[in-house]
C-alpha cells in the first residue's frame, strides 16, 4: 500500500537462498540466490551486494546486483551502481556514471493502447546520454 515503509534487509545480514514477499523490500546487505516481489518495487540499496535473478513490479539499483532483471514496470540504475546481468522491462532508466553490462529487452506492458517494438541492445550499443556500458 502507499505510504507504507519497505522491509529492510540490513546491512549486516546475509541471505543466501531464496526470497519471496508481497510488500517493497530495501535490500543493504548480501543477498545470494533469487529475489522474487512479483508485485512490489526491490530496491538495492547503495552498498547492498546482490548475486541473484530478481523480479519484481519495479527495480531500483543503487548497489551492485550481478544477476537478471525482470520488472512488469521499470529498471533503474542509478549513479554510481554496477549492474552485471540481462534486463527485461517495460521501462529502463539509466542515470549518469551508471556501470551496465548485458543485454536489454523491453516489452510493452499489457496495459499499453498501442505497441511499440521491444528493442534488444547488446553492451555496446548506445547508451542514453552519460551512461557507462562496460562488457
Amino acid at each position: 500500500m502507499p505510504g507504507e515503509a519497505a522491509a529492510v534487509i540490513g546491512k549486516s545480514v546475509q541471505i543466501r537462498g531464496e526470497v519471496k514477499g508481497d510488500e517493497d523490500l530495501l535490500v543493504e546487505g548480501l543477498v545470494e540466490g533469487t529475489i522474487t516481489l512479483n508485485d512490489n518495487r526491490l530496491t538495492v540499496g547503495a552498498n547492498a551486494r546482490v548475486q541473484a535473478n530478481v523480479s519484481a513490479r519495479d527495480v531500483v539499483v543503487q548497489g551492485t546486483l550481478q544477476g537478471d532483471a525482470h520488472a512488469s514496470g521499470r529498471v533503474e540504475l542509478r549513479a554510481g551502481c554496477h549492474m552485471t546481468g540481462d534486463v527485461h522491462a517495460a521501462r529502463l532508466s539509466i542515470e549518469e556514471n551508471a556501470i551496465f553490462s548485458g543485454k536489454v529487452e523491453l516489452n510493452t506492458p499489457a496495459s499499453a493502447e498501442k505497441p511499440a517494438s521491444a528493442g534488444s541492445y547488446g553492451s555496446t550499443s548506445a547508451a542514453p546520454s552519460g551512461a557507462l556500458f562496460a562488457g
